[in-house]
């Protein structure tokens, strides 16, 4: 990049904060300009500022748990490489975030070295995972289905799982009901739901680090 990257650090914890920052300055040394948000909601309006040319996301947040947060980033901002930052060091947690659609997940009893290294390659373009995530575990079709979703398609599922009527998701996304029932037709046919309930359990299921 010409330009000094644009970040975004999503964590609630002020310290480890610091940590990815410190990284990222050993990672860009010509320097990255970081932001920071302590909530999913504080993510959301930052992005709404401004692009970043990657996110950093803690999974669990005051007002998000498990992988809720990661698909409602992806659907704001789609062209934005997300990399998840987690205590949760599973293979399982490491499949089902790339299922989802993650640029990357890094633990967070990584070394300083390694954070730097991980976050140099995924600014460079380039995917991070650990490598228990190449282990045969078998695919999440939740998260895959959830995966196939356009953008505009996982807004309004996230909206459905938020309790929102379908006015008050065509409000938020300033477009009309009848657009809102045409996405929700696509997603009843892409999970293969027949109604909203079935809709929102897969979306759970994807969602959801718990078996």
């Amino acid at each position: 990049m010409v330009q000094a990257p644009r970040v975004l650090i999503v964590d609630d914890h002020p310290l480890f904060r610091d940590a990815l920052e410190t990284a990222l300055e050993c990672a860009y040394p010509a320097g990255a300009e970081a932001a920071h948000a302590s909530s999913l909601s504080g993510a959301l309006d930052s992005l709404d500022a401004q692009s970043v040319d990657l996110i950093l996301l803690d999974l669990n947040l005051g007002d998000t748990v498990d992988f809720e947060g990661l698909t409602r980033l992806l659907a704001a901002s789609p062209d934005c490489p997300i990399v998840v930052v987690s205590a949760t060091e599973t293979p399982q947690a490491f499949e089902r975030a790339r299922a989802l659609g993650a640029a990357g997940y890094l633990p967070k009893s990584m070394s300083l070295d390694d954070l730097s290294a991980a976050l140099a390659t995924t600014l460079d373009g380039g995917n991070w995972f650990p490598e228990s995530v190449e282990e045969n575990l078998p695919p999440n079709q939740a998260a895959e289905r959830i995966a196939s979703l356009t953008p505009a398609q996982r807004r309004v599922l996230a909206g459905l799982s938020a309790g929102l009527l379908n006015k008050q998701i065509a409000y938020e996304m300033d477009i009309s009901v009848a657009t809102v029932k045409a996405h929700m037709t696509a997603i009843f046919r892409k999970l293969g739901a027949n109604n909203r309930t079935q809709a929102l359990l897969i979306y759970q299921e994807a969602t959801s680090l718990g078996d």
